[in-house]
């Protein structure tokens, strides 16, 4: 497995990170999300809108890697700091905003590369890696707990125009 970083050259990593996005949501959404939703996840984006995504994922290429098995990317990881951040992270706090992998491979050690790499490029002074799920996401739940994260609080997302329950998860560094 390579860990490398966003290529912002060109729409090949955006159309990966899509696709993995997709796929994931599919998974570990399904009974968390309306159908219509999820659908809404799984349209193929035109070339012309992945060069708009990869432009918006110029500005923190730095927190994004992805994870490539025999040159093809099966997940990936986003994690900013400073200003860019959620209301709930903190100045010395980062967040990771996402990271997914297909779920073809859950359980073969990718995330756990990604999130350790995000956590390696983290600024001196960060002293705490938070992030938000969709609650009710078991997969995630034990994924983030058994790597040491706790379950801080609580909110709300929109997704479609409907809110929904999230869990807050902090990870002191």
């Amino acid at each position: 497995m390579e860990i490398r970083r966003f290529d912002a050259e060109g729409t090949a990593d955006a159309r990966a990170i899509t696709r993995i996005n997709a796929l994931a949501w599919r998974e570990a959404y399904a009974d968390l999300l309306p159908d219509e939703v999820i659908a809404q996840f799984g349209a193929d984006p035109s070339d012309e809108q992945l060069r708009e995504y990869a432009n918006r994922l110029t500005h923190d290429r730095d927190g994004i890697f992805l994870a490539e098995i025999d040159g093809t990317a099966r997940g990936y990881s986003y994690v900013r700091w400073g200003d860019e951040t959620k209301d709930f992270v903190g100045d010395d706090e980062a967040g990771l905003k996402e990271i997914y992998v297909e779920p073809d491979y859950w359980g073969e050690g990718i995330g756990t590369a990604l999130l350790e790499r995000s956590i390696d490029v983290l600024p001196e002074g960060i002293e705490r890696l938070r992030l938000e799920m969709l609650d009710g996401n078991e997969v995630g739940h034990r994924f983030y707990a058994a790597r040491g994260f706790d379950r801080t609080g609580s909110s709300e997302f929109e997704i479609a125009g409907e809110a929904y329950p999230t869990a807050i998860y902090t990870l002191e560094l």
